[in-house]
Order: structure tokens, then sequence, then C-alpha cells
């Protein structure tokens, strides 16, 4: 099975490559257009030179089975536009693209070429959050915060916010009915978001603090009259009475703990089974991220 890497910054070198790496029955082609990178990550992983390609057209030249984007996003409706194309079944990171025209253009032309696309909402399958799935979930809150970094609104929810709006569709237990924004921007930055969306008989709040003082990601849910918490993706709490923490095995790697494994695995795994992935409902969280960008933006007016 070929497969290629596009992109390799760190995501890639930290999360992605080390899984590829290690399959069995996986050839795999690195493609950047940086040359000290590529002979570096190459050397690292020891693969062949012709494992190893300065342009899209060279990758696209060895047949690929299955491609993975991790391009900076303003490359990627130019890139994933040539994978589909050329009918490569393909993952990418999220988001699809930075305006919502193009994420919509993507996905439509996926179904249309009958190609694979998915997009990597790796939280989906972290297991401390997969195992929130199965806790009652009356209130969700997830807040997502970093150190001193307030951003240009649209950039900060699509490459970051995501994350949280995507997390809060996978975990509310039925449609939701409602929407509200609060943010705070300054000097055309972002420094907080707060996004609650609610429905019968729940309550889901997204937060992100750029501000916040500690680099942190927490994940609550609630109902019943019990509690599960996860902490970084790393521990388990559960709440009844008195706490019942669960704390990431010594041995389970970042990209397990975090679903990247996971998510990569069952891209590959749907590709081998030829099945076609739709990215219909990744769309859905790039819509309601526009919807989040409209709302702050309209505030700052």
């Amino acid at each position: 099975m070929k497969v290629g890497c596009i992109g390799l910054g760190d995501i890639a070198q930290k999360a992605y490559l080390p899984v590829l790496a290690g399959l069995a029955g996986v050839e795999l082609h690195l493609q950047t257009r940086t040359p000290a990178t590529l002979d570096r990550v190459g050397d690292s992983l020891h693969l062949p030179r012709d494992h190893r390609h300065a342009t899209l057209d060279a990758l696209l030249a060895q047949d690929l089975d299955a491609a993975f984007v991790h391009a900076p996003t303003v490359a990627h409706p130019e890139i994933v536009t040539r994978l589909l194309e050329a009918g490569v079944p393909t993952y990418v990171d999220k988001p699809l693209a930075h305006q919502l025209a193009d994420s919509e253009r993507l996905v439509a032309l996926a179904e249309q070429r009958d190609v694979s696309l998915a997009v990597g909402f790796n939280r989906r399958f972290a297991p401390g959050y997969v195992q929130c799935a199965d806790h009652p979930r009356e209130l969700i809150l997830m807040q997502k915060n970093r150190i001193g970094l307030p951003e240009e609104p649209r950039s900060m929810i699509l490459d970051d916010f995501i994350h949280v709006v995507d997390t809060l569709r996978f975990l509310v237990p039925g449609p939701v009915d409602d929407m509200t924004v609060r943010a705070r921007v300054e000097d055309g930055l972002l420094h907080h978001v707060v996004l609650q969306l609610s429905g019968d008989g729940f309550t889901a709040l997204g937060v992100m603090n750029r501000l916040s003082g500690s680099a942190e990601e927490i994940l609550e849910v609630s109902g019943q009259d019990t509690k599960r918490q996860v902490l970084n993706l790393a521990e388990v709490v559960d709440h009844k009475g008195q706490p019942t923490v669960r704390r990431r095995g010594d041995w389970v790697p970042v990209a397990r703990q975090r679903g990247i494994e996971q998510a990569a695995l069952a891209f590959l795994d749907a590709v081998r089974a030829g099945k076609v992935l739709s990215a219909r409902d990744a769309l859905a969280t790039h819509e309601l991220c526009e919807r989040v960008v409209r709302a702050v933006l309209e505030r700052a007016a």
C-alpha cells in the first residue's frame, strides 16, 4: 500500500509519521518543497531516496493508494483538489480550508469523484473523549486555553477552536436548537470566545481563552448526578461522591492518547476495504465554525 505524506511540519513529525512508518505493508512516500527537511525526515525514517519527493507532481506519479495532507491550511485547497482529481483517498488536517466555500467545493468534488475524504478530528478517537460519549451528558463543558496567543478571529477559530466545536458536536446527545456566541476582540485580535449549544435537555459550552495564563484542555460531561472529567486528554476523573482518577499508562504513545493513531488507522482500514469515507459531517463542523466567525466579527464591528 503506497501512502503519501504531504507536509513535514511538527504535527506530521511528532504524531503521524511515527504511526505510518511503523505499519506493516505500508510503503511511505514523503513530499515537501523544503530540501533540508525532506532529507532530515527521510533519513530519520530510513526511507530510500526514491521515496522522497520535492514536488506534488513527483509524488502523484507514484500511483498512491492514499495520502495524508499536513501542509499549511492555506495550501489545502490546491493540494486536496489535485489528490481528489487523481482519485487518491485523502486524509487532511483540520480545517479543510479557511474559507467555507473552499471546504464545500472540496467535499462536493470528493463526492463527484467517489473518493474518500477524511478530516483529522482526532479527538473523536481519543480514548478519554470516547469514554465521555458513554456518560450522561446533560451538561458538556470544554475548555482549550493557551498563553499569550490572541489571534485574528478566522485563523484562531478555524485552526484551533474548530477542535472544540467538533468535540461538542460529537458529544451533544441530540439536535441543537439554539446557538449563542460571546467573544472579546481588541485591535482586531480575538482574546477569547465562548460557544453555547443547547437542545432538548442539554447544554454544551465551548471556551477558548488565548490569554488564560495556562496551556490546558479540559473536558467535562455531567448528568444524573455524576461527572466525568478529562484533563489534557490524559487523565480521566470520574466524580460520584469521591473522585476516581485513571491516568494514561506509562507506555501509551502520545499519538494513541490523543486519538491520532486511531484516526489514521481507521482511514487506512477504510481504504483497504474499499469503503468511501464522506467528509459531509466534517463539513457541518466547518459550517458551524463559519457561524461563529461571523458572530465574532459582527460583535467586533
